[in-house]
Formats: structure tokens, sequence, C-alpha cells
């Protein structure tokens, strides 16, 4: 997933109402405290001082008011007229409160103003059989399609049902929490109506994306969507556990059989097993069966736990942390290096501790078996680093990027787990 339109939303100035100590009788109830009344341009500017505030004013001399929107973007006012019809409305675009349109409105201006180029030309240059969704909609076809002799391949009655086209029934949808668009692999920015998702199969995509797509809609893939590539939180959510499932059946059985296998977690295991496990554990959830009886092999478990890290759409060390991780590392001094580490940290979202806490626990035994296993904890960092604290897609344009300071860092929380974790 590509992360650049998230940092940007991140980014984005924050909404904050100038209020108003005034009493209006005839004010609105669905405006709050940032109604002002009549009010002229030049009055609403001289209220605005920082990038993000916002008021509500009446303009115009018509004997039906005009409600506007001042708000202050990029240090310059800017004026909307105001649409109401039980909901605050843009297009096709519906907020409870002036708030959130405010929010979302400036999310969309900021991504305008710093990548305008690059979302207008993501949809044309990104090729579907490069997507996620068509990488795991070859997988489902794979698992599920039944060989069928030559012979039966032209013969109406025993086609198989997976082959036949079947357009997308895309609707605009207010996504919850953070998403990404199936299609390009960009980020579906903005707090509502932000983009469209397939009442059948569940492909979620920009509109302008949607447009692009063949007719494979396979309503089935529905029930494998719930697992890898979602937000960690959302999952942990859903399942109601402290960590992703996946996370501790993957974790139990490599501790349980592979501590001392050589090279565990940098030899990779064979793709078609890899697929298999996966869509298994899509599919059936806490109840998949990862065993010796059906995975023999413990690097295709490993494996799996690694692309399960690697297809999050927020890293397991978020975008917010890593910079302060990087810096506390660069401290001359031991102590110093874990007060800094310990206080980044405090910042991640409470699932992603409990899960980093939980791998580096787990990473922390892998090392203890280096002698056999030949995994220390830096040839183990050398191998999560790029996993849990990817750079973005702009620092790795065409140049492989220096990936030292994140190494260090992961090497630090094995070497020191329990200080750290205060274990």
């Amino acid at each position: 997933w590509k992360p650049d339109l998230y940092k940007l939303q991140q980014e984005a100035p924050k909404p904050n109402a100038i209020l108003c100590t005034k009493e209006f009788h005839d004010k609105p109830d669905y405006y709050g405290n940032e109604y002002y009344g009549p009010l002229s341009h030049q009055q609403a500017a001289a209220l605005l001082n920082e990038n993000g505030d916002y008021l509500v004013r009446i303009s115009g001399q018509d004997e039906r008011p005009t409600f506007t929107l001042s708000l202050k973007f990029r240090g310059k006012i800017k004026h909307y007229r105001l649409y109401y019809d039980g909901q605050h409305y843009v297009k096709e675009k519906r907020f409870d409160s002036i708030k959130e349109l405010v929010a979302d409105g400036l999310v969309t201006m900021h991504i305008e103003a710093e990548a305008g180029t690059y979302v207008q030309l993501m949809c044309d240059v990104a090729k579907y059989e490069r997507s996620p969704a068509y990488m795991t909609l070859n997988r489902f076809k794979r698992r599920t399609q039944p060989i069928q002799p030559l012979s039966a391949k032209h013969n109406n009655e025993t086609c198989d049902p997976m082959l036949y086209e079947k357009p997308h029934n895309f609707k605009i949808h207010n996504f919850k929490g953070l998403n990404w668009c199936e299609f390009c692999s960009n980020f579906l920015w903005g707090f509502t109506a932000q983009g469209v998702k397939c009442e059948d199969c569940g492909f979620s995509a920009h509109v302008k994306c949607s447009e692009k797509l063949p007719p494979d809609c396979c309503p089935e893939l529905k029930q494998v969507r719930s697992v890898f590539g979602v937000d960690l939180t959302a999952l942990v959510k859903v399942h109601r556990t402290l960590r992703p499932f996946v996370v501790d059946k993957c974790v139990n059985e490599i501790e349980a059989r592979g501590l001392l296998t050589e090279g565990i977690y940098r030899i990779s295991g064979f793709a078609d097993e890899m697929d298999s496990l996966r869509m298994a554990l899509e599919k059936d959830g806490e109840n998949a069966d990862i065993s010796a009886t059906a995975y023999d092999n413990i690097n295709v478990v490993a494996g799996i736990l690694k692309q399960y890290f690697r297809l999050l759409p927020i890293p397991l060390l978020t975008y917010e942390v890593q910079p302060a991780l990087i810096k506390a590392v660069q401290f001359p001094s031991l102590r110093e290096q874990i007060v800094n580490i310990k206080d980044a940290l405090t910042h991640l979202p409470l699932a992603h501790y409990n899960t980093l806490k939980f791998l580096i626990a787990h990473l922390s035994k892998v090392d203890e078996h280096h002698v056999v296993n030949k995994m220390s904890a830096f040839n183990l960092s050398t191998v999560f680093a790029p996993t849990l604290m990817p750079p973005s897609s702009t620092k790795m344009s065409g140049v492989i990027p220096d990936m030292s300071g994140e190494i260090n860092t992961i090497t630090l929380l094995i070497q020191h787990y329990k200080l750290i974790f205060q274990c």
C-alpha cells in the first residue's frame, strides 16, 4: 500500500472554529457558536488568523439569507456557500456538523495543493494486473477452481461459474477508519464518501479508479477481505482480541517447532503454500489449521507472519513514531536510547503497542537460539526493519534506501526487550 496520501491527510490543517460570544435569536439550530450573523468578507478575514480557522456568516443583502463558510487555508481566506437539507452537504458528501465539513475540506484542499498532479495521474498509471485486488482474486480462483479436462473447457454445461463476467455494483461509501483503494493502492482520503464500494464483492476504490475495472466481480471474495491488508486496530476491534489472531497463531506455532530452524524468517516458504495458508487464515480465521500436519515447512508460517505485517496499510511502527525512534538510537548512551525509545512508543496506538510487545518478545526468544538458528538480533532486524518500519514510496523512488537507523532500532528493541517493555 502507498502511504503518501495518508501522510498528507495527517499533515493537513485541523479545523478551529472562531467562536462568537454574541447571541442570535434567529440563528439556525444547526449552527453553533461559529455563527456570526451578517458579516462582510473583510470583517471575516480580520477574525481568521491561523490556517484552519473558520466561521459561518450571512453574506449579501438579499431578503433570503446566504450562509457562507469563511476559512483560512495556506495563508488565504476562502469563502464557500453552505447548503443544508437535514445535513450539511457538498456534492455527494454529507456531514452532521460544520466542523466535520471543514475537516474534510481541509484534507481535500491540502492533498490537492501538495499532490494535485499525482492525484490526477494515479488512476491512469495504475495497472490492474499489479493491484492487490487482482492478486487476491487470482489466488482465490486458483484455490476454488477445479481442474477440468481439456474437453470440458469449452463445454457450456461444465463451465466454471468463476469465469462468468459480472460487473461490479459500486455505490458511494462512507468508510470507517483507514482504507486504501484496491485498484491504485493509494489512500482513500477524507472522512466521508471517500470512495465507492462494490456491494457484492466488497471491492473498495476511488470513484475514478472504479471506472477502469473489468467486469470480474466475485461475490465470494467478500468473505476473504477481512484479515490481510486491513488496518490493525480495525481487525482487533472486529475480533475483540488484544492482538491480531494471525500474529498469535503464527508466533505460537513457530515457538512450538521453529526456534531451532536455521534461517527462520530469512528463508522463504514456497509461494503456493503461502498462498494456501493465507487463504485459510482469511477464510477460517482463528480456526485455521496451521499445524505441521497442514504445513510441515515452518518457513511458510514465518513467511505469512512477515507478509501480514508487510501488508498492513499503517505499519506496526507507525510513520508518526518512526522519526522519534531513529533519533532515539542516535543518543550516545544506552540509558538515553532506552528512555527515548520508551517515550516514542507511548505514541503508538494501543493495539500496535500490544502487538509490538508480543512480537519483540518472540524475536528475543529466536535470538536466544541464534547459535543454532543463525538468526541473531541484528539478522532478525535486517529482515524485519523494512516490514515494521517501511520507507515511504517517495523515499523509495528508484533508490535503495538507507535502513541502518531502522535496523538499529529493531536490534535495540530485541536486545533490550525487558528494559523497554518493563517485563
